[in-house]
């Protein structure tokens, strides 16, 4: 019967049929957050269109590396799914042993969106634009707060000490809110956080955005200038969050997933409330996620090398 059931998986009529039981959907975060939020809006919709539940699993910890792991080793049916971020692009050389291969192991079914990171600092800080505050920190020691391990962690780490020459410090939080209340409260000078935590707080005048991490301005930022135009050309890094299974999944259920994760993204309400999350909406074909997934992994590969951070 096994056997039989392989073979079946190949034709596109049987992936019309899927799912034909719910859908676990690993979400590499605890439940709350800006991962969380996103995966729950769209397993939500997936459910109405294919009728089956899309059921979150939340299994946080090690940077998403054991919800990947969990899902690297899920049968490749199409019944288990991986809902994570930019961070596992990340962690492939920042951790020794993440557990699994994102080349190998996984295959990508979707993109939901990216969102760029922000550096900020309090208004009381000289520093208009993130050149000035660079150029003001030589001499001095500059600390810059982000959750540790992160893609924000080691993106800031990079810009200040390796392509800026600064002697900058990060300081370590368990994730971006902890990182966020400590620049609000003056005990660290710069934060490096996503679009979507900074803006609610630059809207009150709490913050004060200096550069855009992202490869263009953004519309909810319109003044605030990218780190590249400001003297470091190429400088990019962008939070996304895709969906993934089991490398082995067949290819017509995969094509299925993309396509209707494409739809669900399509859709207006699920595209209003990804962009007031700070998110642009990006529904791709999986071979444009595949080589994009690669070059990902290539440019954070060559970065976590430079600076030279790991986490055991």
């Amino acid at each position: 019967m096994a056997t039989v059931l392989a073979g079946l998986l190949h034709f596109p009529a049987f992936a019309q049929q899927y799912p034909l039981k719910p859908v676990r959907v690993i979400v590499a975060s605890s439940p709350g957050g800006y991962l969380d939020r996103t995966s729950r809006l769209v397993g939500d919709k997936l459910s109405q269109r294919m009728g089956q539940p899309f059921v979150l699993e939340n299994r946080g910890g090690a940077g998403g590396n054991i919800a990947g792991k969990a899902a690297a080793e899920s049968i490749p049916d199409g019944y288990t799914l991986l809902s994570t971020t930019t961070q596992i692009a990340v962690n492939a050389t920042l951790y020794k042993d993440p557990g699994f291969s994102l080349l190998t192991d996984l295959v990508a079914v979707g993109i939901a969106g990216g969102t760029p990171g922000v550096f900020a600092v309090l208004p009381s800080n000289p520093a208009k634009n993130l050149r000035e505050l660079i150029d003001n920190a030589k001499g001095k020691r500059l600390t810059h707060a982000s959750g540790i391990g992160t893609s924000s962690h080691v993106s800031a780490d990079y810009l200040f000490r390796i392509l800026a020459k600064l002697d900058a410090a990060h300081v370590p939080f368990k994730g971006g809110a902890p990182a966020v209340t400590a620049v609000l409260g003056g005990q660290v000078e710069v934060l490096n956080s996503s679009l979507g935590s900074v803006l609610p707080h630059a809207r009150a005048g709490k913050l004060r955005p200096l550069g855009i991490s992202g490869p263009k301005r953004e519309a909810a930022m319109p003044g605030v200038p990218t780190v590249a135009e400001q003297g470091f050309p190429g400088f990019a890094e962008i939070s996304w969050i895709a969906f993934f299974g089991p490398s082995k999944m067949p290819a017509p259920i995969v094509n299925r997933l993309n396509n209707e994760i494409s739809q669900v993204l399509n859709l207006p309400d699920v595209n209003k409330a990804l962009v007031d999350l700070g998110m642009e909406v990006t529904p791709w074909a999986t071979a444009a996620i595949a080589e994009y997934v690669k070059s990902e992994l290539a440019m954070w590969t060559r970065i976590n090398k430079a600076t030279g951070v790991t986490v055991d």
